[in-house]
């Protein structure tokens, strides 16, 4: 989208379609109706949401921070990542993985998935343009996103019946206050900015994450009898309760792998899928960090205590010299900066107050996808349910929406503009 052309249009003139004019302009005070619902975020999430709805005859608006789609994998991920489970358990809604792709993509293999999947569907967000305040108005029982697009942060407010929240579980990282590490004088940066080890060759880092906290995770083989693990725990969730599948879990990786504790990785009393359930901590796939730990490559250590000008002390007493400290500490939701709703969504931690599966639909057309704590698969469950739910509201409430919205009354000097949107 040419941003020179946003300060060109003249306002109060209708919206040109964004899906079929990517020089459509959002200048800055304007106030835009959308008759389909509005998607924040452009990530699998949003795009699988999109998709759904496009399919069921459904026009909706995405809106992306970033200039990308799924940005969080494009620039906040390592070079090497793949993804940890089988692809069919990665595949959004209505299409599947090329046959030709391994069992496991690669980063690159999944993005161009995504960029494929978003051509096919004609999904175009506007990209650059931040949701700072997202409140719905009981007068005209609309949902009012204010918007701030570009380097000039030009204001638009969108006014739509239906809001979906697609900005996830990792929208913001996580970086925590280690005493001391004002002092330290080696880099000090979070996962997110890390991209390859090269830069670290022959250096020692120290990579604080892995439930720091007492060092209590469960570590699982990737695979097991020949399947993966994710995928046989799925099979036998159908036939035996959660509790009976965990000792399972449990009993294969100790053969497997044997005792943890042994490398300091003590297990968490709850097993694996129950802990997923509860708290939503994922297991860990060891995909090579337990035999770079036996080799002695990697080191596992307790909570820090403080950092020093070179090293960082322990709570066991114990320190240690480091060239450069990586931050692995995780990412949040950040919801509650944005949206003003605390119904739906708890102030706290950002997530819906409802457990799965009742967290995807909130009142007044309010909706979340990807914040179940089940991945892609359980975004994609979520996305199905969302779009399933607007259709049958679709058809006899948007005409009744744009009549509506002609009559809405507007401050001085200032038209509503409408975006026409065309699902092919």
């Amino acid at each position: 989208m040419d941003n020179n052309n946003h300060l060109k249009e003249v306002e109060g003139k209708r919206v040109h379609d964004h899906f079929n004019n990517k020089k459509a302009a959002i200048s800055a005070a304007r106030r835009i109706m959308v008759p389909g619902p509005v998607i924040v975020g452009a990530g699998p999430s949003g795009l699988a949401t999109a998709a759904c709805l496009t399919e069921k005859g459904v026009p909706s608006l995405i809106l992306e921070r970033a200039n990308c789609i799924a940005s969080l994998w494009q620039l906040k991920t390592y070079d090497r990542l793949r993804l940890h489970l089988p692809k069919q358990f990665c595949q959004l809604p209505l299409m599947p993985f090329p046959s030709n792709f391994p069992t496991y993509p690669t980063k690159q293999q999944f993005l161009t998935y995504l960029e494929t999947y978003t051509n096919h569907f004609g999904l175009d967000p506007v990209f650059n343009t931040t949701v700072v305040n997202a409140e719905y108005d009981h007068l005209s029982r609309l949902w009012r996103v204010k918007t701030q697009q570009g380097l000039k942060q030009e204001e638009t407010v969108y006014l739509c019946q239906w809001l979906i929240v697609a900005t996830g579980e990792n929208a913001e990282e996580v970086v925590p206050y280690i005493e001391g590490m004002d002092g330290f004088r080696g880099p000090i940066f979070h996962s997110s900015s890390y991209k390859t080890g090269e830069l670290f060759r022959d250096k020692n880092v120290l990579v604080v994450g892995c439930g720091n906290s007492g060092m209590e995770v469960h570590v699982l083989p990737q695979e097991m009898i020949g399947r993966s693990t994710f995928g046989l725990s799925m099979c036998l969730l159908k036939w035996f309760p959660v509790r009976l599948v965990d000792q399972f879990l449990l009993l294969m990786s100790w053969l497997m792998l044997g005792d943890t504790s042994q490398f300091g990785l003590i297990r968490p009393k709850l097993g694996p899928l129950e802990l997923k359930n509860v708290s939503g901590k994922t297991p860990v796939l060891d995909v090579g960090t337990l035999a770079k730990i036996r080799s002695g490559n990697i080191k596992v250590c307790r909570a820090i205590k403080r950092l020093t000008h070179h090293a960082a002390e322990f709570i066991d007493g114990s320190i240690e010299n480091y060239d450069a400290i990586i931050l692995a500490t995780g990412y949040k939701s950040n919801v509650p900066y944005w949206l003003k709703d605390t119904e739906m969504f708890s102030e706290k931690d950002g997530f819906p107050r409802m457990e799965f599966p009742n967290g995807w639909k909130g009142a007044h057309g309010l909706y979340a996808v990807g914040f179940n704590k089940r991945g892609l698969l359980g975004a994609s469950i979520d996305a199905r349910r969302i779009s399933e739910d607007i259709e049958h509201q679709w058809n006899s409430e948007a005409k009744k929406l744009m009549a509506f919205s002609r009559s809405l009354p507007l401050p001085p000097n200032q038209d509503l503009e409408f975006n026409s949107m065309v699902v092919n």
